[in-house]
């Protein structure tokens, strides 16, 4: 961790990377302005939160503000979209809305490194920190495939569309089973949390929605065993 508004501060100028930053809501300091200013520009969500939230960090003596240092290393979703294309390769993409279990997260980052996908692409906020926890569950899958941190899903597939990508929303029931989806496109998959789905909004947005079948009535897959499914789905496509 990073702990004071002083070091932060530092570490947004020269790094660390951060993951997140905690600041108290009541909190006022010479320096809010700037660490404000200089999260949005390096794309790093602060959140607001009682101090009891900071104290519980025992982290001593925080002056209101911590942030957790980045295992992960961020990249833009343009480049990765670029670097993808410049190799001949039609892109595959995983779309994280909601996702709060670092478990299933992790899970779903070595599934995907596994069967070749070339990028996940999580929120700003509203997705569980990829801290340790996440990395081990993922067997260290989350620190070589890349991640891509967008402040808005919404406008992140509005530039997947822009770059010729179909955004194909996972949901509970939909008359395109999982096996009828063409994956040797260039696509992004939007997986939504276990007991939500997708968000609306986001789901309006997506080209195309399918299911997984399932020979028993049940409420739902796990994510992460849903991912598995759907991805080997489009690896065995994408090798034939």
């Amino acid at each position: 961790m990073v702990i004071g508004p002083k070091a932060v501060l530092q570490a947004l100028q020269q790094g660390p990377a951060l993951d997140r930053i905690y600041v108290d809501t009541q909190w006022q300091d010479a320096d809010a302005s700037s660490i404000r200013k200089l999260a949005s520009e390096n794309g790093v969500p602060v959140l607001y939160v009682p101090t009891v939230k900071l104290n519980n960090f025992n982290a001593g003596e925080h002056g209101g503000c911590i942030a957790q240092k980045s295992r992960v290393q961020y990249s833009a979703l343009q480049d990765i979209i670029s670097q993808t294309v410049e190799r001949g390769e039609a892109p595959l993409f995983l779309i994280l809305d909601g996702i709060t279990d670092i478990r299933n997260i992790g899970g779903i980052a070595r599934t995907a490194y596994c069967t070749g996908v070339h990028a996940l692409i999580i929120p700003e906020k509203g997705v569980g920190a990829l801290q340790e926890d996440a990395i081990l569950t993922s067997a260290g899958a989350l620190e070589k495939i890349p991640v891509c941190r967008v402040p808005s899903l919404l406008k992140a597939v509005d530039d997947l569309h822009l770059n010729g990508i179909q955004v194909l929303g996972a949901v509970m029931r939909s008359t395109t089973a999982v096996a009828a989806v063409d994956f040797t496109l260039p696509i992004a998959i939007v997986l939504g949390s276990e007991d939500k789905g997708i968000y609306p909004a986001l789901q309006k947005q997506c080209d195309l929605n399918f299911s997984i079948p399932m020979q028993n009535d049940f409420e739902s897959l796990n994510v992460s065993v849903a991912t598995g499914i759907i991805l080997y789905e489009a690896m065995k496509q994408r090798m034939v």
